[in-house]
């Protein structure tokens, strides 16, 4: 009964339109109530749940995002990526995805990479005669690689929930990232033979011009690199490595570009306010959320009973795939994180699979989650830039977002690789 009473609330309010943050409190409280718990300790989960130092990373690198888009560095990543692929047919299919990959490498968010970077290349697509649902579902596809690629929003709220090592799930995520990376390539180049996508009239058809936009583009490019190889190589922690991110991205920006006026910050900071406030609201609720499952036992109910049905690793890691596709369709990356993170972890645990392997099938799949209506915030950011509807970008996108589906079941079916990777 009081599974019924704790989803039943929560469902309820998702059905009326109440957000997702604001249902799982109200759908905590009532369960409270119900089950006798005092109803202080909502007010202490409200604070624990978000009493985290590594959680401080999420709302510093949504405001390196920000910085960066703002300053002119995502401008200048993309024209290097465009400067290596010019001559190459479809040359800006592939600046899409390398591009995509290297700003969630520096923001960590997929919905702002489909933003910064779909916002300057979507435009230059469609003038040079690109199929306008495939480009657009490229660029909503190729920018959930921020779940993915590190440093990651979501797998910095998963180590977080889970205390698995955010280093070593960056790791992972970089392997994974680089091989979907190569994957989306290797389909953007065959529909560009097939379908006859046009090639780039770049400006940089020589060896001076190429070095031009080189030099250009260098400090923009040495940001990764800083944040990546500080945190492999231990000189700094991910939450660290998020500051360092914010000091570079202002001091690139300012000084390097002058693209980022003073005048500029007021406005970025109460738009990285307002994302990180809503993301942190979120966490705060479903913690409360989250400590009915332990304080019930519901957890371990739900533990035991895959145990004693002597489900497999495999046949349990199928199943949450199918989960997680179907909570993707309708709530965040993140609000999904919080609440089905404690609730399946244990289960995790019982049957023995690697907490770093689970981790990156996870983050995987919640990506797709941003692909797949109703909710579906990278979508809905091509719809703005593009001005296409919903419908005609999830059209454009399946060939990837299948392509997608397939690496996570090999993940699932081969985590051999994904150990061997883990260090």
């Amino acid at each position: 009964m009081t599974i019924v009473i704790l989803f039943g609330t929560f469902v309820t309010a998702l059905v009326i339109g109440i957000p997702v943050s604001v249902s799982l409190g109200i759908s905590a409280i009532v369960s409270y109530v119900y089950s006798d718990i005092p109803l202080v300790m909502i007010g202490q989960k409200l604070f624990t749940g978000m009493d985290s130092a590594s959680l401080m990373a999420i709302p510093l690198f949504i405001l390196a995002g920000n910085i960066m888009t703002d300053g002119g560095i995502s401008k200048r990543i993309v024209d290097f990526v465009n400067c290596l692929t010019y001559r190459v047919r479809g040359s800006l299919g592939y600046t899409a995805v390398l591009a995509c990959a290297i700003f969630a490498a520096l923001s960590g968010s997929g919905p702002a990479t489909v933003i910064a970077i779909g916002s300057m290349l979507y435009p230059a697509m469609k003038d040079m005669g690109y199929p306008p649902k495939t480009s657009a579902g490229l660029l909503a596809v190729a920018g959930g690689l921020g779940p993915v690629i590190p440093p990651s929003i979501i797998m910095i709220v998963y180590g977080t929930l889970t205390g698995v090592s955010i280093t070593k799930m960056f790791a992972v995520g970089m392997f994974w990232g680089i091989v979907t990376v190569l994957v989306f390539c290797g389909i953007a180049a065959v529909m560009a033979y097939t379908q006859k996508w046009p090639r780039a009239q770049a400006e940089h058809g020589n060896f001076k011009g190429f070095l031009k936009i080189f030099l250009n583009s260098l400090p923009a490019l040495l940001i990764p690199v800083i944040i990546l190889g500080g945190i492999y190589s231990g000189l700094f922690t991910p939450t660290e490595s998020a500051g360092i991110a914010v000091v570079t991205a202002l001091i690139i920006g300012i000084f390097v570009y002058k693209e980022l006026k003073l005048k500029d910050l007021p406005r970025i900071l109460t738009a990285s306010a307002k994302g990180s406030a809503a993301i942190m609201f979120i966490i705060a609720c479903a913690s409360s959320f989250s400590y009915f499952f332990s304080i019930t036992g519901l957890s371990g109910g739900i533990s035991s009973f895959v145990v004693n049905s002597h489900m497999s690793p495999t046949v349990f890691l199928l199943f949450c795939f199918v989960l997680l596709v179907v909570f993707g369709m309708f709530m965040d990356g993140t609000s999904i994180a919080v609440l089905l993170v404690p609730l399946l972890y244990p289960v995790v645990q019982s049957l023995g699979i690697d907490g770093v392997h689970f981790g990156i099938i996870f983050c995987i799949l919640n990506s797709l989650g941003c692909c797949t209506p109703p909710v579906a915030v990278n979508i809905f950011g091509m719809s703005n830039i593009s001005r296409l509807n919903v419908e005609d970008i999830s059209k454009g996108e399946m060939p990837f977002f299948i392509a997608n589906l397939i690496i996570v079941l090999f993940i699932i079916l081969v985590p051999q690789i994904t150990l061997l990777v883990c260090p």
